[in-house]
């Protein structure tokens, strides 16, 4: 007979006093901390127990004695259910304060960096509907809420279109009205799904048992006015494809790039498939300071225009740059950062991971007439050796935005041997950030931060930081 799993305790009147470095709160019981989600600071609540470890716990809130001043009304009708935006319960200014403070926080405590100027967080104008790229699955597992549960009532329909479960892979919750990206994606998806379910032989993929038809939808829009719509099918039907892409053809005429792929394949990633045409071109432009950047189903670019544009300015204010250097772009992506600027350069290198990226960046530099960058494609350790730096030139600023995990220890050595004069430094985690600026530290003393908001009513903040040869 199965153990029985021991009932967590129920710790009352509770008051919540923090924010923790993954977006949930923190209460103290004890010197015990709790972390859990979906309450702000001055909350008094009863949080039961769900997980318990040495040093800390997880709970949730299951009765509020009283609420904080320090609460915003959430404005979507999955908030707390979807796992997406888990902060709009708080007021946008408090969300900017606790983003501001975790920077901080990490580069003084993980780091131990000192820094001689942190600038104020730049906040995002928009708050709502300011990302340019979402990605929804369709799912015959849909994921019912508390409330449906709770009433008793018979589903005959379990196909959901909208986003993964945290932590169930194969279970959707079935969205309604997302606030992320402009309306017109409400509008596609929602078209879909009504087509898929009124027509016959449309089935929503079951991801568990590999079967059903429709898999996920992408949409993409730009600061143009492009608007790319990509359809993923699990197996090729020509008439039953063709039928619902060319419904979206006449319902929304807006759509400048309407493509398809046939995806086999146990997961939803389309890296590795073939993008096809239906209707349109097969790529967006978007628009920085005069400069077009070309971008397709599988290109990436900052999910924020916006923001992305402030960012890339901070960047290049912090390189100080005058015409006469020679500019590393490490991570360089589609190369946005290094066409960005290129004009005040003298001469711009980029390496990136993804060869797919660096031929976009290639073009790109063609697009806009660019002629004084280049682009290599390979792992960063293993190109930015010294005899690449010899071939290439001496850097005299290197900017480097890696992924989550920071940089390898190899990259930070070549970065030491090289000793540009500046280093501009994003990243998307500041804990890993701070962790590189204290091996860069032998070398170089960090002279500003700004911490930017790319994600509103979510706890992720960009960091730039200047760093200075010693």
């Amino acid at each position: 007979m199965a153990k029985r799993k021991k009932q967590l305790p129920l710790l009352e009147k509770v008051m919540i006093t923090g924010v923790g470095s993954e977006g949930k709160a923190i209460a103290k019981v004890n010197d015990y901390v709790v972390f859990i989600p979906y309450v702000a600071p001055g909350d008094v609540v009863d949080i039961q127990l769900t997980r318990k470890k040495n040093s800390y716990a997880e709970g949730r809130a299951v009765y509020f004695h009283t609420y904080s001043p320090q609460r915003a009304e959430p404005f979507c009708e999955h908030f707390g259910v979807c796992g997406g935006c888990k902060w709009q319960h708080l007021p946008y200014d408090e969300q900017l304060k606790y983003k501001h403070q975790q920077v901080i926080d990490n580069l003084t405590r993980i780091g131990k960096i000192e820094m001689e100027e942190i600038l104020p967080i730049l906040g995002s104008e928009r708050t709502v509907f300011y990302r340019n790229k979402l990605e929804f699955t369709f799912s015959n597992k849909k994921w019912l809420t508390d409330e449906e549960v709770k009433s008793g009532a018979k589903f005959d329909c379990m196909d959901a279109a909208g986003f993964h479960i945290p932590g169930m892979f194969d279970k959707v919750l079935d969205i309604n009205k997302c606030w992320l990206q402009s309306d017109i994606s409400n509008k596609i998806r929602l078209a879909v799904k009504a087509y898929c379910l009124s027509h016959e032989g449309y089935p929503f993929f079951d991801l568990r048992n590999q079967e059903g038809f429709v898999r996920t939808l992408m949409i993409r829009s730009s600061s143009t006015g492009d608007l790319m719509v990509v359809a993923v099918f699990y197996y090729e039907d020509k008439e039953k494809r063709e039928s619902l892409l060319r419904h979206l053809q006449e319902q929304f005429p807006e759509i400048t790039s309407l493509l398809y792929v046939i995806n086999e394949k146990c997961n939803d990633t389309i890296t590795d498939q073939e993008i096809c045409v239906f209707a349109g071109k097969d790529h967006m432009i978007e628009e920085m300071e005069g400069l077009k950047f070309k971008v397709g189903a599988k290109s990436f670019y900052q999910t924020n225009s916006e923001q992305a544009y402030n960012l890339y300015k901070i960047t290049r204010e912090f390189a100080g740059l005058t015409g006469n250097e020679v500019v590393y772009d490490l991570y360089t992506g589609t190369g946005t950062i290094a066409n960005f600027v290129s004009r005040q350069a003298k001469k711009v290198v980029g390496i990136e991971y993804v060869p797919e990226a660096i031929e976009d960046a290639k073009v790109n530099s063609e697009l806009n007439g660019i002629t004084n960058t280049s682009f290599y494609a390979g792992d960063m350790k293993d190109i930015l050796v010294d005899s690449f730096i010899k071939e290439n030139g001496q850097p005299d600023v290197i900017i480097t935005d890696p992924p989550r995990a920071g940089m390898h220890d190899d990259v930070i050595n070549t970065i030491l041997n090289a000793e540009p004069k500046r280093i501009v430094y994003v990243s998307c985690n500041p804990a890993t950030q701070a962790r590189d600026l204290s091996l860069l530290s032998v070398k170089y003393d960090v002279k500003k931060v700004r911490p930017v908001d790319m994600f509103p009513h979510t706890h992720h903040v960009e960091n730039v930081v200047l760093l200075e040869k010693k």
